[in-house]
């Protein structure tokens, strides 16, 4: 069965069944007011023939029936009622529609009335089943007699009967304008969904589901009151938040500046972010078109081990323009040692070799490790050796504090930032400049300083410099947008020590160029213990 018929007869049921009931309902109340109509009716007639002034005096002839006889068959006809009947206190008839009747004890118990009270329901008599009121006669406070007024039962159903047909025909017209409503619903269902059927929905959903949820690049999708409307998992991941979170949400209120800029003014090509501690690339239609707002999509890939390469390569770069630098050196040092070779001075070439070798270590003792951590010390080492390559002299310099533990996440960041702060001095330095890292703990804080004796930082720079996409170096060259090698570092070493509560600071240096201090205070005993059961968990 298709959608379409499916949706048709749902709606034709529901049309039918709710007239139907509504009918049923309408019917009802129709048959009580009818009844209820008539009992008042009744009512007061009743009341009206019991309270009458010659009905009262006949009470006290000789045959007060001749009175009372054809006042009640006045009144019954005048009211279009069945009967009118008058009797005394033992029930003996004074009026009766049927003559032969009057003499007669009433067929129904008359003691409600005679109590004093006023009698209203359905009882079957000698003209058959009536809906009867029945009320007592007083003179003065002794009751006297009664009054009952009634209409036949068929006479109420052949009421309602009459008003039944137009009932029925505004349930039929009713249940007809429903149906022709619910096949216009369901074209217009049909037309939203693209003449679709629900095994063909559910597929479409199903491959939708899977393809976001599989996808590497993140996607974001937003309305175009920019609330958020689909995270997939691999943007919840590089965003570091659950979509749970972001679903339902204005894109300014969770995501950063920078990416809800790209989101809404468009970069087909792409543009390198930041985004926490991420190195992202956003891509972005726009969110507006033709000046009116539109929904939008926001694509992100991670980019931060491109990024390390990247870095990793430029330092490679410089690296081998170093090695020139130093082969060309090289090949002089070799004309002087064979000039005293041939002149027979092996002494003073022995001595010149040794003066021309350069030195392996960070100028630590062999057994030494900067702050307890081998990976920061063979980071440094690295970094040294690089340094002497291109000619800039990396010097390591640590205070004397007593041994401490640095837990492993705590380490990475370390690596993280120090790496960082290194590159930027090795970068900003040339040939024959200095850098000087220093560090130690202090009162359960670790103090980092780098320090060089290259250009610096201007002071006009110094509030923004770690800020994403400020560099006091050259932008790239490789004419990509999506790969800017400039303005991230620093960015995230600000961004690694706002996480871990600490402070970093850019001042001069006694070198004569840049002073980078960083405090980072130590996790406390107690919330290392926590980590540490939390991650045995």
């Amino acid at each position: 069965m298709t959608l379409r018929v499916q949706l048709l007869l749902v709606q034709v049921l529901i049309v039918c069944v709710t007239t139907v009931a509504t009918g049923l309902v309408a019917g009802a109340l129709q048959e009580r007011s009818i009844r209820e109509a008539y009992k008042d009716r009744m009512q007061a007639v009743a009341l009206s023939v019991a309270q009458l002034p010659a009905v009262l005096d006949a009470f006290d002839d000789a045959d007060p029936s001749e009175t009372i006889q054809p006042i009640a068959e006045l009144i019954r006809k005048a009211s279009d009622l069945t009967y009118v009947v008058v009797t005394d206190a033992e029930g003996i008839r004074y009026s009766h529609p049927d003559p032969d009747r009057i003499g007669e004890r009433v067929s129904t118990d008359p003691s409600v009335p005679l109590s004093g009270e006023i009698y209203v329901g359905t009882q079957t008599g000698t003209l058959g089943t009536t809906w009867r009121v029945k009320v007592p006669i007083f003179e003065g406070s002794a009751i006297i007699g009664t009054v009952s007024v009634g209409i036949l039962e068929s006479e109420l159903s052949a009421d309602f009967q009459g008003n039944l047909f137009w009932l029925v025909l505004a349930m039929v017209a009713s249940a007809i304008i429903g149906v022709f409503g619910a096949a216009a619903v369901t074209a217009m269902v049909r037309r939203r969904i693209f003449r679709l059927e629900p095994r063909d929905i559910a597929s479409l959903v199903e491959n939708r589901e899977t393809t976001l949820h599989r996808l590497s690049e993140g996607v974001i999708s937003v309305d175009r009151t920019g609330t958020i409307e689909l995270v997939n998992d691999a943007a919840a991941r590089l965003l570091d938040k659950p979509a749970t979170d972001l679903i339902g949400l204005r894109a300014e209120a969770v995501l950063d500046p920078i990416l809800v800029d790209v989101l809404e003014n468009g970069e087909p090509d792409g543009r390198l972010v930041l985004s926490g501690e991420r190195v992202l690339v956003a891509r972005s239609t726009g969110s507006r078109h033709s000046g009116e707002e539109v929904a939008a999509t926001l694509l992100i890939r991670d980019h931060t081990e491109l990024h390390a390469l990247l870095r990793r390569m430029d330092g490679a770069q410089s690296l081998a323009a170093g090695l020139r630098t130093q082969a060309h050196e090289f090949a002089n040092a070799m004309h002087v040692v064979s000039g005293l070779i041939e002149t027979g001075r092996t002494g003073e070439a022995r001595e010149y070799i040794a003066r021309r070798t350069p030195g392996g270590s960070i100028g630590l003792a062999d057994d030494a490790t900067v702050l307890g951590d081998v990976e920061l010390t063979a980071l440094l080492s690295v970094k040294a050796a690089q340094a002497r390559e291109l000619g800039i002299a990396l010097e390591v310099q640590q205070a004397e504090t007593p041994r401490v533990a640095i837990p492993t996440d705590f380490g990475a960041d370390l690596l993280t930032v120090i790496g960082n702060l290194v590159d930027n001095a090795i970068e900003a330095c040339t040939l024959g400049d200095r850098i000087v890292v220093s560090a130690g703990v202090h009162d359960k804080e670790v103090r980092v300083s780098v320090e060089d004796s290259g250009p610096g930082v201007p002071n006009e720079l110094r509030g923004w410099i770690f800020a994403e996409g400020v560099s006091t170096k050259a932008a790239s060259s490789t004419g990509d947008r999506s790969v800017p090698s400039r303005g991230i570092g620093l960015a995230i070493v600000r961004r690694v020590v706002q996480r871990r509560k600490g402070d970093i600071l850019v001042t001069d240096s006694a070198l004569g160029g840049a002073l980078f201090t960083m405090l980072l205070p130590l996790p406390s005993t107690r919330r290392r213990s926590r980590m540490a059961a939390r991650d045995t968990q």
